[in-house]
This record gives C-alpha cells, sequence and structure tokens, in this order.
C-alpha cells in the first residue's frame, strides 16, 4: 500500500484511531459530526491548558508552587517540556524521574499534562539534544546555510539522528504507558518544537544538495494529485504555476524559489518527525501532534524556520507524516480568526499549544472553541501570571470549564458559533436552531462596549445558551412560521457537572425592554435565552 492510499483512507491512519488497533482506555481522537475530539476515559475532553516557561518543567522543586496557580485559574491541562538532554543524559541510559515527578505531581493537583517533546528541534534550534549528540558533529551532521555556516541545527537528512531521536522517544512513551496507562494523566504528545531552519530557505549540506537535485518523490506527486481540488491555494498556485508536473526535481516541479525550498524542507522534516512519532505510538499510541512558528507574508522562508507546518505546507506534512494526528498554531499575530481558519484547511483538526495569555488570549479563547470547534486552547507562559484570581485568562477558563459538557455535547453539530467583535468588525450574522443571530457589539448603562465576545449554542427547540461579555443578539426566523421573533425568558446561568442552575430573570434594561439578549461589556457570563414566535 503506498503512503497517498494510507493517507486518504478517511484520515483512519492520520487521526489513529482505528477500533482494532486502539486501547479504548488510552486517550484518542474521535469524530463528532465534523468536529474532532479527544476522548479520556471513555469521555470526551475539552482541554483548557497553558503551556509552561521552556526551562519550568525540568526541575521538580522549582515546580512545587506552580501546580496550585495553575488550578487557581481554573487550567484543567498543563503543557509541559520534557527534554532529550534530561531523559538520556547518556547515551542508551535513560532517566524518567523528572518525568514521573511531573505526573505525580499534576495528579495531586487534578490536572492532565500534555509533553512537548524537545528532541532534536526547539524552535528551530537543536540546543536540548543531549552533550553527546552536540559533540559527535559527523555522527549527527547539521544544517548548512548558503554562507557555509553550520549552526546548531541537526539535519534531518541525517539518518542517525532521527533514529536515536526516535529510540529515545518510544523509550520515553513505553515508559508514561508502564507508568500512567491506568490513570491517563497525560493525553498527548507534541512531537519537537517549532522546527524549520532559520537564515536560510532550506539545508544546503552536501546531503541535502543531492536530495534536492533528485526528482520529487512519487507518493507526494501522487498525493497531490489525487487531492488536487482540495490542495492549499498556495501550493496549488505553485504547483499549477509550474506546469502540474507528475515528475521531476523539486525545482522542475514546484519553481526555483525560496517557496519551493520550503516546501522540500517541509517533506524532509515531516519524514523525520513521522518516524519519531512512529517509534512512540508504536509503544503507547497517544496522539501526537506538531506546532509552528508560524510565517509572515512581509518575510520569506528562512525568518521563519523554513519546512516548518505553515499553512501553504500543510498538504505535504500530511502526506509524509501519517503518524501525527494533527498539525498546530502558535498564534501571537493579531489575526486570531485567519489563522484559525487555515488550520483547520482539510479537515485538520485545530488545537493550538501557543497564544497570547493576556486579555486577548482570554477573548480569543471562545472564538476558537465555540467557532472552530478546538480541542482546546493553551497560552503560554502561564507560570509567570501574576495576580491569578483577577487573570482574564482565568475567568474565561471558569465559564468554560462550566460550558465544557454543553460544548462537548454540541461540537461539530452544527449548532455552535464563537465570534470576537471589535470597531471594525461590530457585528457578525450565524445561523442556529432555525434563526438568523445578529450578534453586535452592545453598551449597557453607560459602560462603552469597544469589545465584544463570546459563543452562542442552540440547546434546545427556540432556547440557545450563550456566553461572553460586550454584546447583544437580534432574531429573525429562517424557516416556516409565524415572521416575527420575540424574546421568552432570560436568565442568568451557572453549570454545575453539565446541569443547569438558574440566577436572576433578566428583563426591562438588561434585555432593552424584551428587543435584545444583552450581554454587559463589564461582565464575563453565561446566560440562558428563549424565543418564540408570533404575527
Amino acid at each position: 500500500m503506498t503512503k497517498l492510499s494510507i493517507f486518504s483512507s478517511a484520515l483512519a491512519l492520520a487521526l489513529g484511531m482505528t477500533a482494532q488497533a486502539q486501547d479504548a482506555r488510552t486517550p484518542h481522537l474521535q469524530k463528532q459530526g465534523s468536529a474532532t475530539q479527544l476522548i479520556v476515559a471513555g469521555k470526551p475532553f475539552l482541554i483548557l491548558g497553558g503551556e509552561l516557561h521552556n526551562s519550568s518543567s525540568s526541575n521538580i522543586d522549582y515546580m512545587r508552587p506552580v501546580w496550585r496557580r495553575m488550578t487557581a485559574m481554573n487550567f484543567n491541562t498543563v503543557l509541559a517540556g520534557v527534554s532529550w538532554e534530561l531523559v538520556e543524559p547518556e547515551e542508551g541510559k535513560y532517566d524518567f524521574r523528572l518525568v514521573d515527578g511531573l505526573i505525580e505531581s499534576a495528579r495531586r493537583t487534578n490536572l492532565k499534562l500534555v509533553f512537548l517533546w524537545f528532541g532534536s528541534w526547539k524552535n528551530g534550534m537543536s540546543s536540548y539534544i543531549p552533550v553527546w549528540v552536540k559533540k559527535d558533529y559527523k555522527r549527527f551532521p547539521r544544517v548548512r546555510l548558503h554562507d557555509g555556516s553550520t549552526p546548531e541545527v541537526l539535519s534531518p537528512l541525517g539518518p542517525a539522528s532521527w533514529a536515536a531521536d526516535a529510540k529515545a522517544f518510544g523509550a520515553l512513551l513505553r515508559h508514561i504507558k508502564q507508568f500512567d496507562a491506568t490513570e491517563n494523566t497525560v493525553l498527548m504528545i507534541q512531537v519537537e518544537n517549532e522546527v524549520g531552519v532559520l537564515g536560510d530557505s532550506r539545508d544546503r549540506s552536501d546531503p541535502a544538495n543531492a536530495a534536492f537535485a533528485k526528482e520529487v518523490p512519487k507518493p507526494l506527486l501522487e498525493n497531490l494529485a489525487q487531492h488536487k481540488a482540495a490542495l492549499y491555494p498556495d501550493l496549488k498556485a505553485r504547483w499549477e504555476a509550474a506546469g502540474a508536473k507528475t515528475s521531476g526535481t523539486w525545482e522542475q516541479v514546484f519553481g526555483a524559489s525560496p517557496e519551493t525550498d520550503e516546501i522540500f524542507m517541509a517533506w524532509n522534516y515531516a519524514l523525520y518527525l513521522d518516524k519519531v512519532a512512529a517509534a512512540g505510538k508504536a509503544d503507547y499510541a497517544l496522539p501526537m501532534f506538531a506546532n509552528t512558528w508560524l510565517s509572515n507574508p512581509d518575510n520569506k522562508p528562512g525568518n521563519w524556520p523554513s519546512g516548518g507546518p505553515q499553512p501553504q505546507v500543510l498538504d505535504i506534512w500530511r502526506a509524509a507524516a501519517p503518524h501525527l494526528d494533527f498539525l498546530s498554531p502558535d498564534i501571537y499575530q493579531p489575526n486570531f480568526e485567519e489563522w484559525c481558519r487555515r488550520y483547520t484547511h482539510a479537515g485538520n483538526p485545530l488545537f493550538i499549544p501557543e497564544m497570547r495569555r493576556e486579555a486577548d488570549g482570554a477573548r480569543n479563547v471562545f472564538y476558537a472553541i465555540g467557532q472552530r470547534d478546538a480541542i482546546g486552547t493553551s497560552p503560554f507562559a502561564v507560570d509567570s501570571m501574576e495576580d491569578v484570581k483577577q487573570a482574564p485568562l482565568g475567568k474565561s477558563y471558569e465559564v468554560l470549564a462550566q460550558l465544557a459538557p454543553v460544548i462537548l455535547k454540541h461540537q461539530g453539530k452544527g449548532e455552535m458559533a464563537g465570534f470576537l467583535l471589535d470597531k471594525a468588525h461590530p457585528s457578525v450574522k450565524t445561523q442556529l436552531g432555525g434563526y438568523e443571530l445578529e450578534i453586535s457589539l452592545d453598551s449597557i448603562f453607560g459602560s462603552n462596549s469597544e469589545l465584544g465576545y463570546g459563543l452562542i449554542i442552540a440547546t434546545g427547540p427556540d432556547e440557545f445558551t450563550g456566553a461572553g461579555s460586550g454584546f447583544r443578539v437580534a432574531f429573525t426566523a429562517k424557516t416556516p412560521g409565524p415572521r416575527l421573533v420575540g424574546i421568552g425568558t432570560i436568565d442568568e446561568a451557572s453549570y454545575f457537572n453539565g446541569a443547569w442552575v438558574p440566577g436572576r430573570r433578566l428583563n426591562g434594561d438588561e434585555n432593552d425592554q424584551g428587543q435584545h439578549w444583552r450581554f454587559s461589556p463589564r461582565d464575563l457570563g453565561i446566560e440562558r435565552c428563549t424565543v418564540y414566535r408570533y404575527e
């Protein structure tokens, strides 16, 4: 069977979800409608996560005060680095005491973990490789740049490098299975971190130059041909501009450009990470993913790590790395909604392992989860957040934690919408439950709303549950029947274990004398609204 046919079979291998191969007790991915959900202990799980600073998890004592701070901010999952240099300080000799300590500490505070494997690469560099790998630069060759320099970056075309990384990663997953398969503290694994070449568009070492001069591998071209209509537009346009050839060298197939160099590197990085992921899954088939440092239209490959899973090369990665379940963006750029859209290309499940932790991040999580059915979100450097009880992110996660059972029930069914509003984009329209909802910025009691955000779920006939701040909703009927829509009831709400607990009945000024469902910009809360129709 070719790599193409494996990839094409409804993402079965790419999602690692075949019932025969998957122990039902192991955290795994499962489709619900158009959404992909993380299943833990037989139930869907929404990751309300936070990623630690890179070095925080390297010492158990340093971490002792961090765990309670994470629970105080309503996190249910911590993303923590596990480095190759500490796991295998001497070749073939493994030390898992730190891994065990992190797992035990997470259990004591009722937190889950996503481990980040800082193996061959972290932020494009190879600073987390063991010293014995660093010293043996002939066995573990480096990338060579256009000026002839060799930075501390392993070449993805070094067979000994991926073999050593994969061996260590397999040992790590084998140990985690032995230590945690019953408790399911560890939910997923990120394989490497923000891979790619910095300072040049591709590796120019002798092995890389030789590979670049050869023909594009046939499985990749077969994959592109089969999925031509659904390819990411940038990749499709580049291939077609060069004649949509089904054979030839990299430059013959894609043209001579830095973007072609990036495609070449994407194929080689993806092959490398797939070998590492496959070694881990052979021992413990947890969901696995790769993340990326995002590109910038004003720059070229090499200004960002060239070859990482950018949107324009997602199809290359998906063809080369079937053992990775999804590809994830680290979103620090302002156009958050657009990056989320790009990373749901061709059914790629959305998970955001890094994003801003400030007030804008606290708003953005509603969009990612409500509109894009995200598996979860994880702002970066959360262990350095101050005033944790008042942190906007903590308040957002408190609301989302209450709603998680409701969100998970309705994901992927066309019954939920998330949104971000500002002066440039003051309103959106969406259809839910047989109605068109016009959601717009709102002001109430003199509080000017310049930002609005939230999510709305159609939870029953003529019934909606919403959460957020600074917006109002007007309803228009979109199904046969009486043409006018009125507000029936609006109640403040809390949820405990998925059960609705009503608070105040909101009326008068709070619902614009019955004209709108309103969420004050001064608060972040949950409300339930019913509507009725009349002539």
